[in-house]
């Protein structure tokens, strides 16, 4: 799912557990000026029972030639059990007012593809309009009807309108309802019209009002947290929301559901740790698999079938762990969320943010995502961190933690010969939910792709040279893990100098990593992501008899608003070793622009130690 496209695929109404969220990026100022939106009309008429038709117009305008391959062809996705989709009339028209038609065989069906990070099986499919003899300065006229038959929700309606990267003239959307069909909003510009009533029906409008797009900023939380958007629904509130999906999602255990969750807890007898173990099976155990068939998208299937099947989506994950909890006692419920970088939920409820669904067990006070192979239980992967969430049987708003437990400590030696070469060695300890992370990633990583990691690595600090990564236990899991880089670096030091040797002690995950996370942008306007870290790194530069240490660096010590820094440079011998620790402290997953200017001398400050050099010279 994009956000930012021309149709959301919202409309499909799925929460599609996805694994990543992208956003296009666009010119300083935010507006992609290749396409120019002239009109963007939507006319809904909803029914009592959330059936609806809507009419879509669309009219752009190629302004650049790079527009013409994104544009140039608009695919208009449906649901084919749930829903119909007609185009009502296509056509390229000329500057001169030519216009030439689309033909019904440049209308092409197929399936979506919903998800390159797993499979996925549904009964979407996209009707593909291309549009003939596309060249800049032609408009591209669209207009289509979609019938929707069943709604994913009986008797309710919900719908997020997200605007342009490109300039917009014109955008405007229309709900026709039942007039006791209440319509809830919450908007940024777009503005509302008076609601007109008439023969039982009552009709909202509201129009774009075409303010300037912020550019996306590198690491920024998603734009549905600070951009404009349109949500609107008929759901009064999330309690509202949350029964109407508690209704369709309940957990059954079945025999052989007991005898599992049994067989699992025979040995335990504290509920976290039974809990804990219950999850990791699910997430070992049963692969992610997409199956949304009519309103699979919101309705997970039964729990024995997913342990039969051992696959399925998020919402079935769910359902499994759920009835395996509920066969031992333990108590839980799905709770809904954005698995992504939106950090608040729209005041009204919709589909447009909420895309996954993970486990809390209240009497534990504890959330889970089984969904996510390389997360440990009792740790939660940062998308799902510091969120707003959507409790079903309690019908309430909580958000998960705000922090979790994680640490690295990492032990390098570099053995530099005459040459300037060195051969090295690194040493980490990986803490917290990190380790499970580290662990997963490698264990599944090929062994031709660990070697090009070290290339990557020294890559990154302009050294080319080769090495190979391993870690200890992969076969295990827990909250530790000791992962291990052997190489050999063709160009540590520019021998007979004087030479500055540039001072690594980072190698993948350490302190130059983080730092870089404060320094992609020189200043903000939106949120960005900030996960506390803590990181402890010592690196040993063993020079040859033949090459004297000129210099070292002085040591620094830096402390900054919920940031410590400090750093150590003694000779030992023909030797330098270099310690550093940085300590980053914050109460949740963001920070803000007003906390980047107070972090950013410190930063900076850090960054120059980081680049520091001790000078040496070739006797």
């Amino acid at each position: 799912m994009k956000w930012l496209v021309s149709r959301p695929a919202h409309w499909l109404g799925l929460l599609v557990c996805l694994l990543t969220l992208n956003l296009a990026q666009a010119a300083e100022d935010g507006a992609d000026r290749s396409v120019t939106v002239e009109k963007d009309a939507r006319q809904y008429r909803v029914q009592a029972d959330g059936s609806y038709d809507l009419r879509h117009e669309l009219v752009f305008q190629i302004e650049e030639e790079r527009a013409i391959k994104t544009t140039a062809q608009q695919s208009l996705p449906y649901n084919r059990t749930l829903e119909t989709l007609e185009v009502v009339e296509a056509y390229t028209q000329k500057p001169d007012g030519r216009k030439v038609t689309v033909s019904a065989d440049q209308i092409k069906e197929q399936q979506q593809q919903a998800s390159a990070d797993a499979p996925m099986f549904l009964d979407s499919l996209v009707k593909v309009v291309i549009f003939p003899e596309v060249a800049v300065g032609d408009r591209l006229v669209l207009t289509y009807q979609r019938h929707r038959n069943t709604a994913l929700f009986p008797g309710q309606f919900e719908d997020t309108v997200f605007p342009y990267i490109y300039p917009v003239r014109q955008m405007s959307v229309v709900y026709d309802l039942p007039a006791d069909l209440a319509l809830h909003a919450d908007a940024r510009d777009f503005k509302p019209s008076t609601p007109s009533a008439e023969s039982g029906r009552k009709v909202w409008r509201w129009d774009y009002q075409n303010d300037a797009q912020p550019r996306m900023e590198i690491g920024a939380v998603s734009y549905a947290d600070y951009g404009q958007y349109l949500a609107v629904s008929t759901f009064s509130d999330y309690a509202a929301f949350a029964k109407a999906y508690a209704a369709r999602s309940q957990f059954e255990v079945t025999p052989a559901i007991a005898d599992l969750a049994k067989s699992l807890t025979a040995e335990i007898k504290e509920p976290r740790a039974k809990a804990l173990v219950l999850s990791d099976w699910v997430r070992k155990n049963v692969r992610f698999v997409a199956v949304y068939i009519g309103a699979g998208g919101v309705v997970p299937h039964a729990a024995e079938t997913v342990l039969n099947n051992r696959y399925g989506d998020c919402k079935d994950h769910v359902a499994l762990l759920g009835a395996l909890l509920k066969a031992v006692d333990i108590h839980s419920t799905p709770a809904l969320i954005n698995l992504g970088t939106a950090y608040q939920l729209p005041k009204v409820p919709t589909l447009g943010v909420i895309n996954h669904a993970i486990t809390y067990i209240l009497s534990l006070d504890l959330y889970l995502d089984p969904t996510m192979k390389g997360i440990a239980a009792g740790f939660l992967p940062l998308p799902d961190m510091d969120k707003p969430v959507v409790l079903i049987d309690s019908a309430t708003l909580a958000h998960t933690p705000k922090t979790q437990a994680n640490s690295v400590k990492s032990r390098t030696t570099f053995r530099i010969n005459e040459n300037g070469e060195a051969d090295f060695s690194n040493d980490s300890n990986i803490e917290g939910w990190g380790a499970e992370l580290n662990r997963y990633g490698l264990r599944n990583m090929a062994p031709g792709e660990r070697d090009m990691l070290v290339q990557r690595i020294l890559s990154s600090y302009n050294q080319s040279g080769n090495g190979r990564v391993e870690g200890k236990k992969l076969d295990k899991q827990g909250h530790g893990f000791q992962l291990s880089i052997n190489g050999h670096s063709r160009n540590l030091v520019n021998l007979p100098g004087p030479i500055g040797v540039p001072t690594l002690s980072s190698f993948a995950g350490g302190i130059a990593q983080n730092a870089q996370g404060f320094i992609s942008e020189k200043s903000r306007r939106q949120a960005f992501l900030c996960v506390s870290s803590r990181t402890e790194e010592e690196a040993r530069f063993d020079f040859p008899a033949q090459v004297q240490i000129v210099a070292t660096p002085k040591p620094v010590s830096l402390k900054a608003p919920n940031l410590d820094y400090s750093a150590e440079y003694r000779r030992e011998g023909n030797s330098v070793v270099v310690t550093r620790r940085m300590d980053f402290r914050n109460d949740g997953s963001t920070c803000t622009p007003e906390q980047l200017r107070a972090l950013m001398p410190t930063v900076e400050a850090l960054i120059r130690d980081l680049n520091s050099q001790v000078i040496v010279q070739q006797d």
